[in-house]
């Protein structure tokens, strides 16, 4: 079986990697979804990264999907200068509440409500993890923590604290006004920091996918692993976001989490993007660590949908180098996958669903079309769809089989940038169900997809009105 990568590659933008030469390097090394972090910079130079990454799209003749990451309730220390400050291991630190400066003495927390909501023995966290202070006197005035461990701080660094004792809720005033500007612009997909129950989810109030942006969730509270059903069934897709979670949970049940979280996902057809640190050491080096390598290798075979870069591309040294490194690495783990094992495991926990839903009919088919095509060794199953939704829970399967994913609907296309397995293609025009199949053949084989002759699966509803994939062909190419 020639072995096209199948697991997809996020990469964040930032000043390392905006300019288009380096962005369509970017294309050809194997991006394939693009993430703005508006947690840096302002919603003008978001939109202008966006408007970039679409023009090398279109000059590379590829389809990138593009997601806005919202920055959720963010809670920074005040500056603490670029020399940085010294906060000593066994030191003894001082916290209010302010935004003006922080020193070794008192650390200055751009939060109202920290006195009220912090409480003796929280772990506070600051910048990514390597300061941790623990409150061990709490005042009307001022909180007193010990420097469990020290270290460096410098500029504005986060201050995580505990999620549920945050008062804050997603989104965000300042997420609602980037939102309503990237919904403008048309962007794809949008994440959301901080969810916490479903109920965030819904505040967004944005049009139904595809009319809308594709909603994905940032799993990275105590309380969003606590609400996991309602929010993936809330969402479009979800990010499993492990450093903040690693924050909130104990370092060993992370990997366990991961893999909890991916299952769930997969389950009901939604994508689901495992991020952070996975080639972090590619900031500064040519080479990933061996821990990195094997970290992406298994979360392809947990079945992450897409694995994401962060600090790698927006401000590593090689931006083009990462992704070809992840590219690689994926490729292999994708060679190496459990394709027949997976797909047994999913049909039991998939098809207890007894109702006669549109979902239980899709359901059936996509798993007659995963077994047809296992039986014949096809090498392709043509998936022609709306929203989106026959072909996400073709992927679901994990087929070994490439999925071809079709849709008339622009901003369909570009969601399924983010599908495990799936090449998303543009159908040119709506028609009978008969058309529509004739076209996506032709345009499978001009685009190189498939050869004149070969035997494939195709999956498609019997008219437009079927809200559910009725019909499952076998066709010989033309």
């Amino acid at each position: 079986m020639s072995m096209h990568r199948r697991t997809k590659i996020v990469a964040s933008i930032g000043p390392a990697s905006d300019d288009e030469a380096t962005l369509r390097a970017m294309i050809r090394a194997g991006m394939d979804v693009a993430r703005i972090n508006l947690s840096h910079g302002t919603i003008e130079d978001g939109l202008e990264r966006y408007h970039r990454v679409r023009a090398a799209a279109r000059e590379e003749g590829r389809h990138i999907g593009i997601i806005a990451d919202l920055p959720g309730p963010k809670v920074r220390a005040a500056n603490f200068g670029d020399g940085g400050v010294l906060l000593p291991t066994g030191g003894v630190v001082q916290l209010t509440s302010g935004n003006d400066r922080s020193t070794a003495e008192v650390i200055e927390v751009d939060y109202a409500s920290l006195l009220t909501d912090i409480q003796v023995s929280d772990r506070l966290v600051l910048g990514d993890g390597k300061i941790v202070l623990t409150v061990t006197e709490k005042n009307p005035d001022k909180i007193l923590a010990s420097i469990t461990a020290g270290g460096v701080a410098r500029g504005r660094p986060g201050v995580h604290i505990p999620s549920d004792r945050l008062s804050m809720s997603t989104p965000t005033p300042a997420d609602f006004r980037a939102l309503d500007a990237f919904v403008d612009v048309g962007v794809d997909m949008v994440a959301l920091s901080f969810v916490r129950s479903a109920h965030d989810v819904r505040r967004v109030g944005t049009e139904p996918f595809p009319r809308g942006p594709l909603l994905i969730s940032k799993i990275e509270t105590r309380a969003a692993v606590e609400n996991l059903t309602g929010i993936i069934e809330a969402s479009g897709a979800i990010m499993v976001a492990r450093g903040d979670l690693g924050n909130e949970c104990s370092i060993e049940d992370l990997p366990h989490l991961q893999k909890m979280i991916i299952r769930e996902c997969i389950a009901v057809g939604r994508p689901v993007i495992t991020a952070t640190q996975m080639l972090e050491s590619m900031i500064e080096s040519p080479q990933p660590t061996r821990a990195e390598a094997s970290d992406v290798a298994n979360a392809v075979w947990d079945g992450s949908s897409a694995l994401m870069l962060s600090g790698e591309t927006a401000v590593g040294i090689d931006p083009v180098n990462v992704i070809r490194t992840m590219a690689r690495i994926a490729r292999r783990a994708d060679e190496e996958f459990d394709y027949a094992g997976w797909a047994a495991s999913l049909a039991k926990l998939r098809m207890t669903h007894e109702d006669v839903s549109a979902h239980s009919v899709t359901d059936a088919m996509t798993m007659a079309a995963w077994r047809a095509a296992s039986e014949l060794g096809l090498n392709t199953i043509v998936c022609i769809s709306g929203s989106g939704f026959t072909i996400r829970s073709m992927a679901r399967f994990r087929p070994a089989a490439r999925i071809l994913g079709f849709s008339h609907n622009a901003r369909t296309v570009e969601q399924l940038t983010l599908s495990w397995g799936t090449t998303p293609i543009q159908l040119d025009k709506e028609g009978t169900n008969e058309e529509m199949v004739h076209r996506a053949l032709e345009l499978a084989r001009e685009g190189g997809h498939v050869h004149s002759g070969e035997l494939v699966a195709v999956l498609a509803g019997m008219s437009v009105a079927a809200r559910a994939t009725n019909v499952l062909r076998l066709e010989y190419v033309p």
